[in-house]
Formats: C-alpha cells, sequence, structure tokens
C-alpha cells in the first residue's frame, strides 16, 4: 500500500509521466523504499482507475503524464495525518544476522568488513546528497526541504548500522567453528 502513497506524493509536487516517477524511485527512493517498473506502471493504472490521479497530457508513442487529483491529495494527506504507521523494519541485514552462528569466523569476519563498508559508502553518498540540498542545488520548494529530513535519517541510519557491523567484529564468533571448539573443551574437561 505505501506505494500508492508514494505516487500520490510525488504526483503531488509535479505532474510525471510513469517513465519519469521509474527514474525518481531509482535516484532518490532506491535506498528507502525500493519499486520496480512493472510495479509503478500497475499502480498508476489503480490510482488512475480510483481517481486519485488523472492524465494530465499525452506525448508520442502514447506516453502519458499523470497528474494528482484533488481526491487524490486530500487521500495521500489523510494517509499522513490518520493512517498508523508501520515501523516494521525489514533489513534483510539484521534477519541474516539471526543465523550468524551458522557461519564459519572467517566468512563472518569478512561478511561483517563488508556490511560496514556498505553502509559507510552509502551514509557518505546521503551525506553529498545532503550537502547538494543544504548548497540549493534542488532549490528550496517545499519538498526539497521535506526531503532534506529523509535524507538525514538516512545518513544516521546507515552510521548507525555501520558502527553496529563493526562492533559485531569485535564480538567472539558464534559460528559453527567456535562451536566446535567449545564441544572439545567441554569433553576434554569431562
Amino acid at each position: 500500500m505505501s506505494l500508492r502513497y508514494a505516487l500520490l506524493g510525488l504526483l503531488a509536487d509535479s505532474p510525471a509521466s510513469g517513465y519519469d516517477l521509474t527514474q525518481r524511485f531509482e535516484k532518490q527512493l532506491q535506498m528507502i523504499w525500493p519499486a520496480k517498473h512493472p510495479q509503478i506502471y500497475g499502480e498508476l493504472g489503480k490510482l488512475a482507475d480510483a481517481g486519485l490521479i488523472a492524465v494530465d497530457s499525452e506525448g508520442p508513442r502514447g506516453r502519458k503524464v499523470y497528474a494528482i487529483t484533488p481526491e487524490g491529495l486530500a487521500e495521500v494527506r489523510r494517509w499522513l495525518t490518520e493512517e498508523p504507521v508501520d515501523h516494521t523494519a525489514r533489513l534483510e541485514s539484521l534477519l541474516r544476522s539471526l543465523f550468524y552462528w551458522l557461519m564459519e569466523p572467517e566468512d563472518l569476519g569478512e561478511h561483517l568488513a563488508s556490511e560496514a563498508a556498505f553502509y559507510r559508502a552509502a551514509a557518505a553518498g546521503f551525506r553529498e546528497y545532503a550537502a547538494a540540498k543544504d548548497r540549493g542545488d534542488y532549490g528550496d520548494a517545499p519538498s526539497v526541504k521535506s526531503m532534506r529530513m529523509t535524507i538525514e535519517a538516512g545518513i544516521r541510519l546507515y552510521e548507525a548500522l555501520a558502527d553496529w557491523a563493526e562492533w559485531a567484529q569485535t564480538v567472539p564468533p558464534p559460528g559453527p567453528a567456535a562451536e566446535g571448539a567449545a564441544s572439545e573443551e567441554s569433553e576434554a574437561e569431562r
């Protein structure tokens, strides 16, 4: 359902084609809410059928530019103010961490180093984007100011995940090799 509201929010900023919206998802939203071309086009059809968006113009080869309707704007505002936020975090990195005990210590160390590097690089990318927004490279429209808050959340989230991955490298590995060594020690103690 959140894709529906993301599209309405993007169209509240300015009319766009399905292609334009796909590009915005790839460039602006990929790290926080990814969506692929078929999902976007499918949802645009549903939004149009519901009267929440309308075709603003048609270009060559049937390219449609959509605009939000007053009903669509009311719906995205209702979602923002009345719907409870789904706070479920779907981070595969954290799901995998639950099963680190199945990894060999060397593999786990490499994995955690890779995770830390990824998250540091992602935070750095968000910092560059924030600096460009702070310089005014994207103007000062309300949507740009709001996106700056989102970028700051990305910086802080990815820095925290990088810190976590670095901390996890300092913890004794829970993997099978460590388990085997513990079993050998307890047998020797008997």
